[in-house]
């Protein structure tokens, strides 16, 4: 017989084998596998999202095996067709998710899907596919709901297949100097992609990029048995640039014609838009020194200009991002997102370019219009006005300007909210948004929000994937600017199991450049995974918004013009200072990093305070303008023959002497966006000047690691501090 005795003994042991099994939970540690992109259980370890999409004004979920509608005010799922309902009906074809499935026809039971061999819609109701078109070797393909008419590129030559099937081959010229219907100017100016249909899907607007003027980078494919020549493109700030030029084909004629813009030597034409009645394209052109843009129209049967609307001028520089978007209730007129007054707003003109009024004013950028509520009248925008670290949804009047608040008031909403851009947020009239929103503790939650008043339902709320883990803690704050007035934000990493006793080893991530804004008020503050795996290892993390980054008005970025890197270091510093003032930041243990333009700013820390930074890892770094694109570049920099102060100023060659901390240069090898020359350069100079920098390269790949070689990045970024600065 068992004892009472004994009972007590085994129930005790019972119990402290639970509390050991749930301190030990608590106690789990992050790998690289769990925190990177390229980890092997990286998946598992992001917040989960759900996919939605619209019907007109019903709303669709999107599964990898099947979708159907959502009950708007329940959340309620009633699935509609399954993965294996549409490849039953394609004849031997698969269909591998229904995660990308399109609903491109209100009222009408048809789904858009593709798989590798065919674009088709499936009729659900029906069980069967009505239309298909063949899409095997299309690149850069662009589809018409209207017509079903797409526009792809294949072998070089841009193609347009109708409806019927009829395939079109648009030019006959294309090559790797002759580039068509692909994204031009490097991508600047807001361009992603290079082919724009009319309304009714009858006419194609392109883009055709000549490139044989521009010098070749030679770049080489070392995977090969003998090393291959293996050259890119490469227009240096102040050498010769591409000439782009835009034509116009339409479907029924076979005709192309090209847009009377004049020669295209030194201009960028960019944010091209169609009118509503299918006449018109509108296109923004701007100058090479970019201190000019001019928004004109151009009659889309001939090519000829019909007038030019809008001239803006600034002496720094321009920089238009946003085509125009035409009232839906009124073709008279259009809005236009503009920084005239210094920030980015609302503007609304009529078709001869007089502006009726500004809608939207204040000291705080809107910084997207996802459409509009056509019953109400109303802009739908996102928006800094709440504060400069979130993104806030808000109903404009175009009447008279008054804002809605449509979300809570926190946070980083309308994000990643469908499986496209985020304007489909947006129901069919815009009387409903998808508001997929993260605040710095909450992973995510998707709601359904009325843009009439605001009010909503929340649908989704993701669990915590970091549950049972051993979490470091995320702060954000602020510090002054350098010149004493401007508020900058931090976010702060404090080690795991934090001891405000203990002294910690310190790493400043930097970033600082134009168009990119760190500190925001998502999960954690939006703090980079490897910073979590670096608390975890006992280092504390820092990481400041100088100016010259994004979201903040024009004169916040435009402070860096023509000496980039110089006011980005003095801020820097005085988020440095800060870190000294508080008494568990070990100063004599000071490390930074960086990549692309952060790398640029860890090696310009550390050659102009040498004595501060004791370790840093600089990432793809920029180390002399004159090497960088002409695009980008130039609009910041002006050109090396225009600004040689500023471009000696801020090349790190003439730096590389001052080097006295472990520095560690990490690059792609074939990196064409900071090529290879920045980083070879600059260790040719330490060479001369008997400083010792560490390099590591990656054969093959680009301006960042793909895949699981980024595992392999951080971990070896990760050692080298653990080497050299714990």
């Amino acid at each position: 017989m068992t004892t009472n005795r004994s009972y007590i003994r085994l129930a005790l042991i019972a119990v402290l084998a639970a509390m050991s099994t749930m301190t030990m939970a608590q106690d789990k540690q992050f790998t690289l596998e769990d925190l990177n992109f390229g980890g092997n259980n990286y998946r598992n370890m992001i917040p989960r999202n759900m996919y939605l999409t619209w019907w007109g004004e019903k709303l669709i979920y999107q599964d990898v095996e099947d979708f159907g509608t959502i009950d708007i005010k329940t959340g309620k799922k009633t699935s509609i067709a399954t993965n294996d309902d549409i490849t039953k009906a394609l004849d031997g074809d698969t269909l591998r998710s229904c995660l990308y499935i399109q609903c491109p026809y209100p009222g009408k039971t048809l789904v858009l899907a593709k798989t590798s061999r065919q674009r088709l819609l499936y009729d659900w109701k029906k069980k069967t596919v009505v239309w298909n078109q063949i899409c095997k070797d299309e690149s850069h393909s662009d589809w018409n709901s209207v017509s079903r008419a797409v526009a792809y590129v294949d072998n070089n030559q841009l193609w347009v297949a109708d409806a019927q099937g009829n395939r079109q081959q648009v030019t006959t010229d294309g090559s790797r100097e002759i580039v068509y219907a692909q994204s031009v100017h490097r991508n600047e100016f807001g361009i992603y992609k290079g082919t724009f249909w009319s309304p009714n899907g009858k006419r194609l607007a392109f883009y055709r990029m000549d490139q044989t003027m521009v010098t070749d980078y030679p770049q080489v494919n070392t995977f090969a048995r003998e090393a291959e020549h293996m050259p890119d493109k490469y227009p240096m700030a102040g050498m010769t640039s591409h000439k782009v030029t835009v034509g116009i084909y339409d479907i029924d004629t076979k005709k192309t014609i090209w847009v009377d813009a004049g020669d295209p030597t030194d201009r960028y034409f960019t944010n091209i838009s169609w009118s509503p009645d299918n006449q018109t394209i509108y296109m923004i052109d701007v100058n090479r020194d970019q201190t000019d843009s001019w928004l004109s129209a151009y009659d889309a049967t001939t090519g000829k200009k019909i007038r030019t609307l809008i001239h803006d001028h600034h002496d720094k520089y321009v920089h238009p991002m946003t085509p125009i978007t035409f009232l839906p209730w009124d073709n008279r007129y259009f809005v236009m997102l503009n920084d005239r007054d210094g920030y980015n707003h609302l503007y609304l003109y009529d078709i001869e370019g007089n502006m009726v009024r500004q809608i939207t004013q204040g000291k705080w950028n809107a910084l997207q219009l996802l459409g509009f509520n056509t019953k109400k009248k109303s802009a739908i925008i996102l928006s800094t006005e709440a504060s400069d670290i979130q993104n806030n949804l808000y109903a404009v009047s175009i009447d008279n300007g008054k804002r809605t608040p449509l979300d809570n008031g926190k946070g980083l909403h309308a994000r990643s909210a469908t499986t496209t851009m985020p304007s489909s947020a947006l129901s069919a009239s815009g009387s409903m948004v998808i508001d997929s929103w993260q605040e710095p503790d909450v992973p995510r939650n998707i709601a359904i929000v009325s843009t009439d008043n605001g009010k909503g339902t929340t649908i989704f709320k993701a669990d915590n994937p970091w549950q049972g883990y051993k979490v470091p803690d995320y702060s954000c704050g602020t510090i002054k600017a350098d010149d004493d007035s401007t508020t900058l934000y931090y976010r702060m990493v404090k080690p795991v199991d934090f001891d405000p006793n203990k002294k910690y080893p310190t790493i400043v991530y930097v970033y600082g450049g134009p168009g990119v804004r760190n500190v925001e008020a998502g999960w954690h503050y939006n703090s980079r995974s490897w910073e979590t795996y670096m608390a975890q290892k006992g280092y504390l993390l820092f990481i400041l918004d100088n100016r010259g980054s994004s979201d903040r008005g024009r004169e916040f970025e435009q402070v860096t013009f023509r000496h980039l890197g110089q006011e980005e270091m003095k801020d820097q510093m005085r988020g440095v200072e800060f870190l000294k003032s508080l008494p568990y930041v070990d100063a004599d243990r000071l490390g930074v990093h960086g990549w692309s333009y952060g790398g640029f700013m860890t090696i310009s820390l550390m050659t102009h305070y040498p004595d501060v930074f004791k370790v840093g890892v600089a990432g793809g770094p920029v180390i002399d303008w004159k090497w960088y694109e002409v695009m980008y570049g130039e609009r910041y920099m002006d050109t090396p023959q225009d600004n040689p102060e500023g471009y000696k100023q801020t090349s790190l060659i003439e730096k590389a002497g001052n080097l006295k901390g472990r520095l560690q240069i990490i690059i792609g090898m074939n990196d064409d966006v900071v090529v290879p020359q920045h980083a070879l350069m600059f260790l040719n100079a330490c060479s001369e000047k008997g400083t010792q920098p560490d390099f590591y390269v990656y054969p093959g790949e680009g301006h960042n690691m793909m895949g699981h070689k980024s595992v392999h990045l951080h971990e070896r970024i990760t050692r080298y501090f653990d080497d050299y600065l714990k």
